[in-house]
């Protein structure tokens, strides 16, 4: 008889849902529900919602591949499990007797967010020695901004929103990618009568729910944020007491905000000076303002002095104070997990180099800036990531994973981009195939998941595979003997939680701080206690010497020129979560084609027509793309919706071949949204 089973959305996504997924019987799944978590509260997003169609899409890989045809030609053959580990295990022993073990690089990410499922190649690569990997591609700009300024990510309780006047949405489209979020909007504004206002350069489909939408350049968050206290400072909107209490707020930060102007903001972020005032005023009129500040507004070079002057606001206010007030970034230091033993860090420290994931495609092409002395990649085991599409310079990266001396592992569900230039594809299960234990960024709740289902044809869990390979390899630790649920009870024990089965039979295990700790009222998280204006970027990354002393736009973005008159945003697509539900019917119907938004007044002046194809570039490369016609941003501002497969685009190649892997500052960080190009009508077809 079919039944409702628990289980947690994997995807890389702030909510990590509560699920209830009917079980039709031991390898099918019917209808996904959400759950009544009591912050999930039963809504799911609609791509999860249909993900029958994904598990059970006729185009899941099943069984391991060996590349039979040229490199990039998709040309597989049908190999063993057994044939294939022991390849993959000699190739990786020729590879360390000719160069040494850092020369295997194993690339990750949150294709799934499951700790357990993501951790057993980074294990393995400890304790081999292999080269490690810097992880770029989404929060590192944002996570230096956050913690320069409160020492440590943590923030409100999302659900306190019910109990705020104003809610910000700085940088985020939750409609798109955290909808949960929204329902408590909603919540909010039926019983106070809340006032949404809306950071974003272009009007997202959460902008169109707002009541002010700030439309601003690309890249220049930092210039309003910094206009915004100049406002509060000069026309007596700050809380002297709480300044004086709890940061380190001086007569030179003040001093550096009266030059901050809002006709000086203006300038830079291409917004009129009375809007900026008439934000600044709403927010310091409103005592329990709620600051929810995503992540996109950081991908830029630009992006963490944006999100440290962002993240003044509330402590300029005061707002921290107040029920319904303060901020949310992230919640990732509440749960308190200890995972040195799952990770390998029980048994080694690793001091093997380190290679900045977003900047693949330098490393595969040999830029020593990346390499240094050390020996190049010629061994790459790929999982939970799909960096031909997801990284910058896609032509590059291209180039890299081309190399005939490079040998390519990926382990994936379907035959993504990366897979398909691959010399060995292994078949995944899903998050309902395998057991995991889960966080997340979005809300306090701390989750586990067992397999609802069995795997899929000859898939293999991330787990079984690595620990497989490890012993093939002759590289030793407990964690590899042990099944996935033993590892989540072993992580929640060594943390001080209940064990697996005790949280599974809680359905949910609430991790929220207190008010107090919340809300920072204890202190932050500095040695001093006290929320930083001035900040010890040095303590953050190694590019201190490039950030600004005060809260302050710095000129490091890649800006407009005459021969790059436009700013490109690769925003998120709705019906797709990175490149996950890419290959789904449901989600290319609901999105259609790639498409670049252009204003209709610039449309206008360049004789573009809605739905022509037209031509987007920059020094490292083009690309065709139809148009659609939008207002509601910046004349000069372009907005792509992606990540679509580089085949869904007229060349074969993505957005982000225009995308420079170019760190940002200090303490690198992908810059997608930092991109300067040109646009014209295309005369061929």
């Amino acid at each position: 008889m079919p039944s409702f089973e628990r289980a947690v959305c994997p995807h890389d996504c702030p909510s990590a849902c509560a699920l209830e997924v009917e079980r039709i019987d031991a390898r099918t799944i019917g209808r996904v529900r959400g759950a009544k978590m009591p912050y999930t509260d039963g809504v799911v997003c609609a791509k999860v919602a249909r993900y029958a169609e994904r598990v059970h899409h006729p185009e899941r890989l099943s069984q391991p591949l060996l590349r039979c045809g040229p490199k990039g030609s998709g040309q597989f053959e049908p190999i063993s499990w057994d044939a294939a580990l022991d390849l993959l295990a000699g190739r990786i022993r020729e590879a360390e007797a000719k160069h040494g073990p850092e020369t295997i690089w194993p690339y990750h990410y949150a294709g799934t967010e499951g700790l357990v499922q993501c951790a057993g190649l980074r294990r393995l690569g400890n304790l081999a020695g292999w080269s490690r990997q810097r992880e770029t591609f989404c929060i590192a700009l944002s996570n230096a901004g956050w913690k320069a300024g409160t020492g440590v990510r943590y923030g409100v309780d999302a659900r306190e929103v019910v109990e705020s006047d104003l809610i910000v949405i700085w940088g985020g489209n939750p409609v798109h990618t955290q909808v949960h979020f929204m329902t408590w909007v909603a919540k909010a504004r039926r019983a106070r009568g809340a006032k949404v206002v809306v950071v974003d350069p272009y009007r997202t489909a959460t902008a169109e729910k707002a009541d002010l939408h700030l439309a601003l350049k690309p890249g220049t968050d930092a210039a309003l944020a910094c206009a915004v206290m100049h406002v509060l400072l000069a026309e007596g909107l700050a809380d002297r007491a709480y300044l004086a209490k709890y940061t380190d707020f001086s007569p030179e930060v003040e001093a550096h905000f009266a030059t901050r102007t809002p006709q000086w903001a203006a300038e830079i972020t291409g917004l009129p000076a009375e809007q900026i005032i008439e934000f600044a005023r709403l927010y310091g009129r409103t005592p329990n303002s709620f600051l929810r500040f995503g992540y996109g507004f950081t991908r830029q070079r630009n992006g963490a002095a944006a999100m440290h002057a962002a993240s003044c606001l509330p402590a300029v206010t005061g707002a921290w104070q107040h029920r319904g007030g303060g901020a949310l970034y992230g919640h990732g230091a509440i749960f308190k997990l200890n995972t040195d033993f799952l990770n390998g860090l029980d048994a080694c420290t690793p001091h093997t180099r380190i290679l900045d994931m977003a900047r693949i495609g330098a490393v595969l092409t040999g830029n020593k800036r990346d390499l240094g002395d050390g020996a190049p990649v010629t061994v790459m085991i790929v999982q939970n990531t799909n960096p031909a599409v997801v990284a910058p310079e896609s032509a590059r990266v291209r180039e890299g994973l081309l190399r005939e001396d490079l040998f390519l592992c990926v382990h994936e569900q379907f035959m993504t981009d990366t897979a398909k230039y691959a010399d060995l594809v292994l078949p995944a299960t899903t998050f309902l195939e395998h057991d995991d234990v889960y966080t997340a960024s979005g809300h306090t709740f701390l989750q586990t998941s067992r397999a609802i289902i069995e795997p899929h044809a000859d898939c293999r869990e991330n787990h079984v595979f690595i620990s497989q390979l490890a012993t093939r390899l002759g590289v030793e630790h407990p964690a590899f003997k042990a099944s996935a649920w033993e590892l989540v009870d072993r992580v929640l024990r060594d943390s001080g939680h209940p064990g697996a089965d005790e949280v599974q039979a809680m359905d949910w295990l609430d991790c929220a701080a207190s008010f107090e700790d919340a809300h920072y009222l204890n202190g932050f998280g500095h040695t001093d206690r006290r929320f930083h204006f001035t900040p010890d970027w040095s303590a953050i990354g190694p590019d201190a010497a490039s950030m600004p002393r005060f809260p302050d736009q710095m000129n490091v973005i890649n800006d407009t020129d005459s021969a790059h008159p436009f700013r490109l945003v690769a925003a998120p697509a709705r019906h797709f979560l990175n490149t996950s539900f890419t290959e789904t019917p449901s989600s290319q119907r609901f999105e259609g084609r790639p498409t670049v938004i252009v204003h209709p007044a610039t449309a206008g002046r360049l004789g573009i027509r809605e739905g022509d194809i037209v031509r987007l570039g920059n020094t490292r490369g083009t690309l065709r793309i139809h148009a659609r016609l939008a207002d509601g941003m910046r004349e000069n501002t372009v907005v792509v919706e992606s990540q679509w497969p580089n085949s869904a685009f007229l060349d074969g190649l993505g957005i982000n071949t225009l995308v420079s892997a170019e760190p940002g500052f200090p303490n690198a960080g992908a810059a997608y949204h930092d991109t300067a190009v040109w646009l014209q009508p295309c005369t061929e077809g």
